[in-house]
């Protein structure tokens, strides 16, 4: 091998090299769930629920009062998991005179999750989000057809507040989508979230 050969295999080297670590430190980096600021160990329930939500299907929005969710969490392999087991969904309504709710419902529980870094922030993503909901009214367009919710949502943890935040920016910044009879669909809402079992009342927050 004559000098030239030599350099070019060195920096060849050097660069799968640096790039390795590179790809190491990133795989390394996760994101947990924290306690008082120490990673949960073993598992935990936590309860969000929103003052207000809404998801727009074309030309029809559909809000829900009170719109709450439980979430089984544990720290696996490093990651943050979880797992949605219930999301009741109460004293819900359109903003079409037309359109009365006559049915929401969360389908396909539970829903797994998992935590995940998006433009340097802590997000928490859900897959399998799946939500039926019959509508009724003479007028209603959409009188009596299944309307189905599915996909996957990504929402924005804001430690300070102890909050998770849904709409258009965060699941497209997660990468994630919701459809309805073929469109794509809006979630908005702001979910409070707090422990119910052993680290009730603690602050919780994602590393």
């Amino acid at each position: 091998m004559n000098r030239k050969s030599t350099y070019v295999f060195g920096v060849l080297a050097l660069v799968a090299l640096m790039l390795g670590a590179a790809f190491a430190g990133s795989a390394s980096a996760s994101n947990q769930w924290q306690f008082e600021e120490s990673a949960l160990e073993g598992s935990e329930v936590i309860l969000g629920g929103a003052e207000e939500s809404s998801m727009t299907v074309p030309g029809l929005t559909t809000s829900c009062e009170n719109f709450l969710y439980e979430l089984s969490i544990e720290n696996s392999g490093g990651s943050g998991t979880g797992s949605l087991t219930d999301m009741p969904l109460f004293d819900c309504y359109t903003d079409s005179d037309a359109c009365v709710v006559e049915s929401i419902g969360a389908q396909g529980l539970p829903w797994s999750s998992h935590l995940a870094t998006f433009e340097s922030k802590p997000y928490i993503v859900f897959e399998g989000v799946k939500v039926n909901i019959y509508y009724e009214g003479e007028e209603c367009v959409l009188s009596e057809m299944l309307v189905s919710v599915t996909g996957s949502a990504g929402g924005e943890i804001n430690n300070s507040t102890e909050s998770a935040t849904f709409n258009n920016s965060t699941l497209e910044a997660s990468e994630t989508s919701l459809k309805a009879l073929g469109q794509k669909i809006e979630w908005n809402g702001v979910f409070p979230t707090e422990a119910f079992q052993a680290h009730r009342e603690e602050a919780i927050s994602v590393s």
